[in-house]
């Protein structure tokens, strides 16, 4: 395709950070991809990599190097730095994260102030994490990718159990990007049909497969540059359409589809059942009583280790 968008920035050379700028060159999405890391070294070296990506692609983006805070020049910036730590939870395993992660994503959110462009964060636990950055920023358009990543895992699981084409399914996963989340079996179509989705198996598969990958290969990466470099089209107004996102629902922020024109976003939550509408809510009262510990953790100078979610 040809770039539409002057520049886009990534924050965190890590797993997720790589393949982030991986797939945004392949996507041949924007003119320059600005990466900033906790080194420079870090950024030059993955830069130089892209380099050799896009020679063989021929693609139009250029990557370069930059501090943070150069990349509020940039349309758009994904978020995709991590505190080094040790995740021992075997449930509700991404709220692992919150404390670690909670200072460095204030820490950025402090030097992109006012920033008026679109902010994607990928760090765990990302609804909680979102809203950190939004409102320690004041940039009005944060959003948070999770629950599109969850919605695709659906789709595609769904589609192998009813032994139809993946493109054919339409459905959501909503809530919080993790245990709560929540499944809308009631809206979910097959060929703009209704179906019978058989839940037990779906939440079994949507549970499972984040383990299964990272024990297989050390962290999930592909998937989430999927869903950023997708959510990106539609942000920056190369293309029209809808995607889960965490966003602000009444009194906290969690995964609720969003439909973006001509980059102008517009949430648009699916009508639920009264069993789906309860899990939304639970979702919503567990995020809720979670963030006051992570809004209160105090701000510290970046913290040394690996980047990326």
């Amino acid at each position: 395709m040809t770039a539409r968008v002057p520049a886009v920035g990534v924050i965190g050379t890590g797993a997720v950070g790589q393949a982030v700028c991986g797939a945004v060159v392949a996507a041949g999405l924007c003119d320059r991809l600005l990466v900033a890391s906790r080194t420079v070294e870090q950024a030059a070296a993955l830069v130089d990599d892209l380099d050799d990506m896009r020679t063989s692609l021929g693609s139009p983006v250029r990557p370069a190097a930059a501090e943070a805070e150069e990349l509020r020049a940039c349309a758009a910036v994904v978020v995709a730095a991590r505190a080094a730590f040790t995740n021992t939870r075997s449930r509700d395993v991404r709220m692992g994260g919150a404390q670690a992660n909670s200072p460095v994503i204030r820490f950025l959110a402090g030097q992109f102030t006012g920033y008026p462009g679109t902010v994607l964060v990928v760090t765990n636990p990302v609804d909680l994490l979102t809203r950190l950055f939004a409102e320690v920023s004041g940039c009005p358009r944060a959003f948070g990718i999770g629950s599109s990543l969850d919605t695709a895992r659906y789709r595609l699981t769904l589609a192998r159990l009813l032994d139809v084409p993946v493109g054919a399914v339409a459905g959501h996963v909503i809530g919080e990007h993790g245990d709560a989340h929540v499944v809308c079996a009631s809206s979910t179509t097959v060929n703009g049909l209704p179906v019978p989705v058989p839940l037990q198996q779906v939440r079994d598969e949507l549970t499972a497969r984040p383990g299964r990958i990272n024990a297989g290969i050390g962290r999930t990466r592909c998937g989430p540059a999927g869903a950023v470099t997708s959510t990106l089209r539609l942000a920056c107004g190369v293309e029209d359409g809808t995607t889960e996102l965490s966003a602000p629902h009444g009194e906290a922020w969690l995964g609720i589809p969003v439909r973006f024109t001509g980059g102008q976003p517009l949430p648009s939550l699916p009508p639920l059942d009264a069993a789906e509408a309860r899990q939304l809510e639970a979702a919503s009262s567990k995020l809720r009583a979670a963030y006051p510990a992570v809004r209160g953790v105090p701000l510290q100078p970046l913290p040394s280790g690996r980047n990326g979610p």
